[in-house]
């Protein structure tokens, strides 16, 4: 894996691509990893110089990225806006007022727990936006999705980010109806904003904290 040498530490996650034109660099901001993508027919030599040049923008983003947090026993963990405890526990996986009881193993138990509990809560804001504007979706899935909280295909599928579950309620609403507008509207319109503005009047308030530095810190949480 290529390394830069002004950026010890830090890999290259090299991807090429017919559709590129041109190089690129991505940093995740789930686990920092650094992707460069460039043309297929581009040579490594000119990617690494591509990156060498960026190195002051990539120290920089990576210095200020959220650090990432570990799930486990004991963590504070925001769920539908609210803090909760994560405690070990037998049986079930259960919410106890502000204590979230965990069989073992955590993080994996926890994780799948998180991902029903969104898809139960999409499913219904999805339902209740698509049922508003007559505009029906054709099926819902879920991803830890990097640069994207949700998308919507031009077939009426849905695709969101289970991480949606951990911010408040208004805001995964917002989510689900910007896509949902979608299925009336494949763009970016000033007519597609009127239809979120139907479904989610306040979504200004709403979009704000998902860009925010709340929400880019949905991203740190890690499971594994």
């Amino acid at each position: 894996m290529p390394v830069l040498t002004d950026l010890p530490g830090v890999d290259l996650v090299l991807r090429r691509s017919a559709r590129a034109r041109r190089f690129s660099l991505r940093v995740s901001r789930i686990d920092g990893r650094v992707t460069l993508s460039m043309p297929a027919r581009a040579r490594e030599a000119e990617a690494l110089a591509f990156a060498g040049r960026h190195a002051d923008w990539l120290r920089g983003t990576l210095a200020d990225m959220t650090p990432a947090h570990m799930v486990g026993e004991g963590t504070r963990l925001p769920l539908e806006g609210q803090e909760v405890r994560i405690e070990a526990a037998t049986g079930p996986l259960r919410l106890e007022g502000a204590r979230l009881l965990v069989p073992q193993p955590i993080a994996s138990r926890l994780q799948a727990w998180l991902r029903a509990r969104a898809r139960d809560r999409l499913a219904a804001a999805c339902d209740r936006h698509a049922a508003t504007i007559g505009r029906p979706f054709c099926r819902l899935t879920l991803r830890d999705t990097r640069s994207r909280w949700g998308s919507c295909t031009s077939d009426g599928a849905l695709m969101f980010s289970w991480r949606l579950i951990m911010a408040p309620p208004e805001v995964l609403d917002y989510v689900a109806a910007h896509e949902v507008a979608h299925l009336q509207e494949m763009n970016h319109s000033p007519d597609f904003w009127a239809v979120v503005e139907r479904l989610c009047p306040d979504y200004p308030a709403r979009r704000a904290w998902l860009r925010g530095p709340e929400g880019q810190a949905l991203l740190s949480w890690r499971f594994a």
